[in-house]
Parts: structure tokens; sequence; C-alpha cells
């Protein structure tokens, strides 16, 4: 794979979305046989939406596999380059990791967009999914497996782990000397094994306790369109708002407008909350640290930007933070002194994503400080090489 051309990886993600429109029927049907098995099993609402495919969800998968082809092949890319005093000419070249492992839970479509990314940066991609969707995986890794062949490159560039056991999971975690680089999707519980387990280097892709401060001065109308965006939308993913504060300024004003705005979301409030809003059920440190995942959230009143900081800094994951303000001075603080993958000014969390970023389909959104942050892309699945130039040069 890190020998083959842009050109012939490009094709060979066009063959593979041509594919995944020819067999939308079957994968359709194999995401109905998963969809079964999950409902007997108990599955939560959340659990069926991430499992849940639709015919517009698998054209998605398929174009957002053109749209990976489209985008600008990091491979080779010099970063940086420089002359030393002696002659010697430096280069930073990006170069593939090499095989990327993804672990992930639930969601088909994470199938395509991870392989999609690791076979345009040149990677190999070994991918684990959950006995959820294993139907539904197998059918569309295959759908991927036979566009890399009819390009001509290793259908085996793609590996689909059938053995969902949790012993396979741990397994997985410790392939060293064959995963380069492991990236896992996936809830709290996943992520402690990652932490428990993984023998091999892994990036993390962590929960997502996102908040919305919205402070003294904002425009209230503005306000209350983002929160209600960023808690419904689509609730069951990582860049979903959970948490909300409210400057006490216009907390009165807001809150009860918010909340008959989205009265199907529980809210859980500080005291200060619960005076104006006395449905709302009393919030605890756990409602206030925790990712909900569906249609509830939590809520407190501060009386400062540095409160709101305090409090996200407390109790934040630092994937995303957002502002709602109109006051410039604000803003550049909570940008700045905010510590997260990304925040945000005026705008829905459920823009942290890859694809609405301009990336291209995302492997996946870090919340840690090493080697990626925030949304990875193609330029995240690679890695840095030196190249140096001499003319016969020798170290005295």
């Amino acid at each position: 794979m890190a020998r083959s051309s842009s050109g012939v990886r490009n094709a060979a993600l066009m063959c593979a979305a041509d594919l995944i429109d020819e067999r939308s029927e079957a994968i359709l049907e194999a995401n109905a046989a998963d969809l079964e098995t999950a409902r007997i099993g108990g599955a939560d609402a959340t659990s069926l939406d991430r499992l849940r495919l639709d015919a517009h969800r698998v054209a998605s998968m398929a174009q957002g596999l053109r749209d990976v082809a489209a985008l600008s092949d990091p491979v080779g890319e010099v970063v940086a380059g420089w002359v030393r005093p002696n002659g010697l000419r430096v280069s930073q070249v990006r170069v593939p990791l090499g095989v990327v492992g993804i672990i992930y839970e639930n969601r088909p479509n994470v199938t395509s967009d991870a392989a999609a990314l690791c076979l345009k940066s040149g990677n190999a991609v070994l991918l684990r999914g959950s006995s959820s969707a294993i139907v539904s995986n197998t059918a569309v890794a295959g759908a991927l497996r036979d566009g890399l062949e009819a390009a001509g490159l290793p259908k085996e560039a793609i590996g689909l782990v059938a053995d969902t056991s949790r012993e396979s999971a741990v397994a997985f975690m410790q392939l060293e000397g064959i995963i380069d680089c492991l990236i896992p999707r996936g809830g709290a519980s996943l992520i402690a094994s990652i932490k428990e387990h993984a023998t091999v280097p892994y990036v993390i892709d962590g929960e997502g306790n996102c908040h919305i401060y919205v402070d003294a001065g904002s425009d209230l109308v503005m306000a209350q369109a983002i929160v209600v965006n960023a808690k419904t939308q689509r609730p069951g993913v990582c860049n979903a708002a959970e948490s909300l504060l409210v400057h006490r300024a216009v907390a009165t004003d807001f809150l009860p407008k918010l909340a008959a705005a989205m009265p199907e979301v529980a809210l859980a409030g500080d005291e200060a909350t619960r005076v104006i809003l006395p449905d709302a059920s009393l919030a605890t440190d756990a409602d206030f640290g925790g990712e909900y995942l569906g249609l509830a959230m939590s809520v407190a009143i501060v009386d400062s930007i540095d409160e709101a900081i305090d409090h996200i800094a407390r109790f934040g994951s630092g994937h995303s933070e957002a502002i709602v303000t109109g006051d410039v001075t604000a803003a550049i603080r909570f940008t700045t002194e905010v510590d997260a993958a990304a925040v945000l000014v005026n705008a829905s969390t459920r823009f942290i994503d890859g694809g609405e970023l301009g990336l291209g389909a995302e492997i996946g959104i870090s919340t840690q400080k090493l080697h990626a942050r925030g949304p990875m892309g193609l330029r995240e699945l690679t890695s840095i090489r030196y190249v140096v130039m001499g003319t016969g040069q020798v170290r005295t």
C-alpha cells in the first residue's frame, strides 16, 4: 500500500463506492438482520440508531469514499525543509503509519469511513467491530475489498476480524509487530479496556461531554437554536452537547424558553436552575461529568465566564466546548483558556466532525494531546520521516 500511487488508491476508492451503491439492498438486508438481533437482545434506542442503516446512510457511505478520493494525498508531502551549514539538505516528509487497527462499536459506517482514510493515506487497516454489527460490517467490508482488488491492490489491505468475543478484542489490542497504531471508537468501557489491555500504541477517541456556555449579553434566539441543534439533532453521538452553562444575567429569560423548545429533553440542574425550572431533577457530579448519548442534559447557572471555564475544566472530557456570546473579549478568553480538542464560538458542537470541517470522512476525534488531537483525517494517519540529502559529508 505504501508503494502504491495516489491514482491507484483513488481508483480503488471509486470502485468501492460504486460497489457500495450497487450492493445497497444487500447491505440493508444485512443491517436488518443485525437490527433484529439487537432488538431481541434488548438494545436501547441510542444503540439502535447508531447501528441502523437506511438508503440515505448507505448512499452517504459511498459518497464519503468518493469525497476521500477527491482529497489531496498527504503521502510524500514535504512538511518542512532546510539546508545545514555543511550543505546537508534536510526534509520532513509525510509517510504512512503502516497498519492501523480500528476497534469500534455498533456503527457500520465506521467500516467504510475508517477504511477509506487508511487506504487513501497509504495504510493497511485491520477492523474489529462489535458483535451487534458483524453482518453489516461483513457486507460493507466485502464491497471495499472487492474495490481494492478491481483496482489492482491487494484486498488483504482491509482486514475484518470475524471473531467478536471479548477475548478477541483483548488479543486485538495486543498485536505488537502487526498493528502500528490502534484507534478505538466507542464508549467509556471500550476506552477503559484499551487503557488496561493495549500493548500497541493507541490514540484515544474519548468521551464527548461537550458543553455550551451562554454568556451574558448573548443573542438568546441564536443561543436557543444552537443548544437545540447541539442536543437534539443527533443525541447519540460524541459531538452532541451534554452540558449547558448559562450566565445568571440571562438565565431567567433564557431557560424557560429553551425548555419549551426541546420538551423531549430531560434536564438535570443545580439549585439555581431548579428555581427557574422546577421540573428539572437535581443534578449530581455524575450528571455534570457524564456523557448521556441521549435526550438528557445537565444545566448549571454561573456568575461569570471564569466560573464557566472552571466548570468545564472540572467536568469536561476534552472533546468540544462552545460559547455563545456577543463579546469578542469573552470569545478570545474562551478559545484561549478552555483546554479541549475543539472550541467553538457561536456555533453548534455538532460541527466538530471531519466531514463538516473539510477533512473528508474522519477516523475518530482524538481527545488526547499526542500525535493527533481533534478530528483525525488523512494527515493524522501519517507520520514524519526525515530525508537527508548529502554530497559526501561526514561528521567530525
